[in-house]
């Protein structure tokens, strides 16, 4: 599947921004299954100096400076991208979680890379709670994939999904009580439970596609941001992307920005400025098929 990306992020300052430095993580992660045809970011205003670069996790990551007095700040990034996930392993196939969750800990050279995943981060620590949630997933000697898809079902079915009662500031105690949230307070769960038992998980950020209700038309700028868990098989399987908030396995309808340890590894923008005082927050995606994209726009609404 061949997408067009396009997330446009506007700030609108209370006062005059004077100076401002912006790390954008807003181009899609070139991976084996997915791969980057194109990629534009612009601003407005313009920078005046731009760097291109990497960050720990090997994420796409652009740092913009701007020196010129603004009161509204905007980034678009623009991309197509083609995505190809492979199927994962059969469940039953996978080793005991037992033994991912030690080859984890030796660490060596088939898990150097899931090893740092197995440690609390800022926003996603090893709750004990959620290791109780996660651990009835994991009985003795289960397939580890098997574990992880009942999982993720359990988790799609006990919380309900309802925006505006969490924030960036929800602690996973607190998302596990009260047993509602957005994607991202089921993905830090997820991988906080995880944690808690030994095994490795990440934090995936991305877009998922969605879907008009039958008869209406598709809605410009109304896609999501959105994140999911990467876990961990072994050495041998390496990862699984897994959707706690859809109850699914990731196949072709998301696309990956990048991964870390939580949000705050991945955040889309991040700035500091001198001046702005407070400020109004919009954003719009649109993540759609290119046959889709290039068919007429008539009775589309914006």
């Amino acid at each position: 599947m061949i997408y067009r990306v396009r997330h446009t992020t506007r700030y609108a300052y209370g006062s005059t921004v004077d100076l401002a430095a912006h790390m954008l993580h807003l181009t899609p992660r070139a991976l084996p299954y997915q791969r980057l045809r194109s990629a534009s970011l612009t601003s407005l205003p313009a920078a005046a100096r731009r760097r291109d670069g990497l960050d720990h996790f090997g994420n796409a990551v652009t740092w913009l400076f701007i020196d010129a007095p603004h009161d509204l700040f905007e980034v678009t990034a623009e991309a197509e991208v083609e995505v190809r996930y492979p199927a994962p392993p059969a469940p039953e196939a996978t080793p005991a979680w037992e033994q991912v969750r030690e080859g984890a800990r030796a660490g060596g050279p088939g898990a150097w890379q899931a090893a740092e995943y197995r440690f609390d981060s800022p926003m996603c620590p090893a709750v004990a709670a959620a290791g109780t949630y996660v651990a009835e997933s994991f009985p003795p000697g289960r397939p580890i994939l098997a574990g992880l898809l009942e999982l993720n079902g359990r988790i799609r079915a006990d919380f309900r999904f309802r925006a505006g009662v969490t924030d960036l500031s929800t602690r996973v105690a607190e998302v596990l009580r009260r047993r509602e949230g957005v994607c991202q307070d089921f993905t830090h769960l997820m991988i906080s439970g995880l944690r808690a038992i030994g095994l490795p998980a990440r934090y995936i950020s991305g877009y998922i596609r969605t879907r008009p209700p039958p008869g209406q038309p598709r809605r410009r700028g109304a896609d999501q941001s959105h994140a999911w868990v990467g876990a961990w098989l072994g050495p041998a399987d390496g990862w699984v992307e897994l959707d706690p908030t859809n109850g699914v396995v990731v196949q072709e309808e998301h696309v990956v920005l990048g991964w870390g340890r939580d949000y705050g590894d991945i955040s889309p923008v991040r700035g500091v400025m001198l001046g702005g005082g407070d400020h109004g927050l919009s954003i719009g995606v649109d993540l759609e098929p290119v046959e889709e994209a290039a068919a007429p726009a008539a009775g589309v609404q914006g």
